[in-house]
């Protein structure tokens, strides 16, 4: 819709108009059929509850088979044709284009992101790679080794800790070649992968960095288009997966012959890497959790992208104490950008993410205020 549109247009409703009925009723419609597949080997639709400890509660029967396979392969189309309108609606608006280029959003920090052996992009399975703001490695590490890696900053402002790279050392919110702040989600994996492991998905990778100019791309609202890279790997995976001959075999389950005292745990959640430590007594009951979200892993980053929006959006505005509403929006992007959980990061329950905006004069002095939420 445009940053600049009302707020009354920038909704489903809007966005339908936009692209039209026949392309909402596709997107609601796979929607739909995709959640019944999670749902079908979840349990239900976005937290599952069929994990067990050794494995999971039920096999994939062969009869239901077929009808994933014909799922798989729609969505496999759906990705690339999502990536089709993408680059029609957004990428071909110029005025878009340089939104998405602009200074306001751009910060040049470290990123990581979960890849295989060859530094392929990986979900689930493989090591943390973090490369800087030139694309160079700077650490590569696993679940169990995440605390001599990552650390985390507490500011007296916030409930949220800052995390940053343990080795670099804390050193505010910077940015640049020794920065130890860094990025996770799709915009990071990208950046920390040297290739997709799946050919249509790689297709769309090499234009995304031809596009912006090369790698690492350091755009916030690129993120956006990195997702639709990352939905066509992830379609070509569940292809590759449901075509597996062993996924319909009923062994899921290894039950555990051991108490375990301690677990950690990684894995990439589409809003960027989530650390999972864990410690039980010999009753296996939990005596320490720590978790490190996506949220958190992202927040030294959020601050500086809302930092970064709100001074040069608002610089540049001849008069401050008539800012339209656009420009708030505009400074939201900054943070919707990196999709944040808040009540996860902060470990609280707030219930909304009120956004003030304070604006003052070169002598100091207060001479707007903007309120949301």
């Amino acid at each position: 819709m445009g940053p600049d549109a009302p707020p009354a247009e920038r909704n489903i409703v809007g966005v339908i108009g936009k692209v039209g009925l026949e392309a909402g009723k596709k997107v609601i419609g796979t929607r739909k059929r995709l959640r019944e597949l999670i749902a079908y080997f979840g349990g239900k639709v976005v937290h599952p509850v069929l994990g067990l400890p050794g494995g999971v509660s039920k096999a994939l029967k062969p009869e239901d088979l077929p009808k994933f396979k014909q799922l798989a392969r729609d969505g496999v189309e759906f990705a690339e044709w999502t990536n089709t309108v993408f680059k029609q609606i957004v990428l071909g608006n110029p005025d878009y284009v340089k939104l998405i280029t602009s200074d306001a959003y751009t910060h040049k920090t470290c990123y990581m992101g979960m890849v295989d052996d060859q530094n392929q992009l990986n979900f689930y399975d493989g090591k943390l790679r973090v490369v800087d703001c030139q694309g160079k490695e700077v650490c590569k590490f696993t679940a169990r080794q995440y605390r001599e890696f990552v650390a985390e900053h507490v500011e007296p402002w916030s409930y949220m800790k800052f995390t940053f790279l343990k080795q670099r050392g804390w050193k505010d919110f910077v940015e640049g070649p020794d920065t130890s702040i860094y990025a996770v989600g799709p915009l990071a994996r990208l950046n920390a992968s040297d290739r997709l492991a799946t050919p249509k998905a790689q297709a769309a990778y090499e234009e995304f960095y031809k596009t912006l100019g090369g790698r690492p791309a350091h755009h916030t609202l690129a993120t956006h288009w990195a997702r639709v890279v990352e939905m066509i790997y992830a379609a070509e995976r569940i292809e590759q997966l449901i075509n597996d001959p062993e996924i319909t075999s009923p062994d899921v389950r290894r039950v555990p012959t051991t108490v375990p005292a301690e677990g950690m745990g990684v894995v990439e959640a589409p809003r960027g890497t989530l650390f999972h430590h864990y410690q039980t007594d010999a009753r296996g009951v939990m005596t320490m959790a720590n978790m490190i979200v996506a949220t958190g892993n992202n927040a030294a980053r959020i601050a500086m992208s809302v930092e970064r929006a709100a001074k040069g959006l608002i610089q540049g505005m001849k008069d401050a104490t008539k800012i339209p509403e656009a420009l708030l929006n505009k400074v939201e992007m900054a943070f919707r950008a990196y999709d944040p959980c808040l009540g996860c990061a902060t470990h609280t329950l707030p219930g909304s993410t009120p956004l003030v905006v304070n604006v003052f004069d070169h002598q100091r002095q207060l001479a707007h205020r903007l309120i949301q939420g």
